[in-house]
């Protein structure tokens, strides 16, 4: 199938009511058709994993192909490039803080660009960068982590969380998270940086998004059992 075929099978299952509400709170933009995510899902089971319509869906701009790029994207073959370009397209809505974490931290150069982004004076940038070492603390063997790297992120996030603009300031939170919860051997260390930083808020716009307070988070995997558990992937 063509990009243009999958815009055309989108567009009848656009609703309005879940449009007007991407639109209003989560800061999506034309052109969108409101198709909610369990009417994409079942696009991405029927295509599967298809690079160049991948590329070609996000390419078109319609926020609904944007996000259904995300799932059937070929990870493995997504070059630095192909990741600087859908990161700077991803103006808003899931594509920052989900879609393109998604994707880069399956490829082979999710570690690289995230220390790339996370330098980013772009705060949805940022997001994406904080939110793609989200995604690999949870998807990656921690043989293949180098632990004292991801502690100094931690000390990173626990100095600056605080005075980052609010987009990084989601993503910081979110990355003691994940690296608490992923990775068994800096549960601890998590913890007690969560704890030092203390609430985190943020203005993430006129949605009912809210910042979990990190320590909790934590202890409610841990209580699951679900400590150090990897994923097979994030995407959803």
């Amino acid at each position: 199938m063509t990009a243009q075929e999958i815009i055309e099978e989108l567009r009848p299952l656009g609703s309005e009511s879940y449009k007007r509400v991407m639109m209003k709170n989560h800061g999506v933009e034309e052109p969108c058709f409101g198709v909610k995510i369990s009417e994409l899902q079942k696009i991405r089971k029927r295509i599967g994993t298809d690079y160049q319509l991948a590329l070609d869906l996000y390419d078109t701009g319609n926020y609904d192909a944007m996000y259904l790029a995300g799932l059937i994207a070929d990870d493995a073959r997504m070059s630095q490039s192909d990741l600087r370009r859908w990161v700077e397209k991803a103006y808003a809505g899931s594509l920052p803080g989900y879609t393109v974490p998604w994707v880069a931290a399956g490829s082979p150069h999710g570690w690289e660009m995230a220390l790339e982004w996370i330098e980013s004076d772009q705060p949805r940038i940022a997001l994406a960068g904080w939110s793609t070492l989200s995604c690999l603390a949870v998807l990656k063997p921690d043989t293949e982590l180098d632990l004292a790297e991801w502690k100094a992120l931690l000390r990173r996030v626990k100095s600056s969380i605080h005075a980052a603009p609010d987009l990084a300031r989601y993503g910081m939170n979110g990355f003691v998270i994940a690296a608490g919860s992923g990775i068994a051997a800096l549960t601890a260390e998590a913890l007690r940086t969560a704890g030092e930083i203390g609430p985190v808020t943020a203005d993430l716009g006129n949605n009912a998004c809210e910042l979990p307070f990190a320590p909790d988070a934590i202890r409610k995997v841990a209580a699951k059992g679900g400590i150090g558990k990897k994923r097979k992937t994030v995407k959803c």
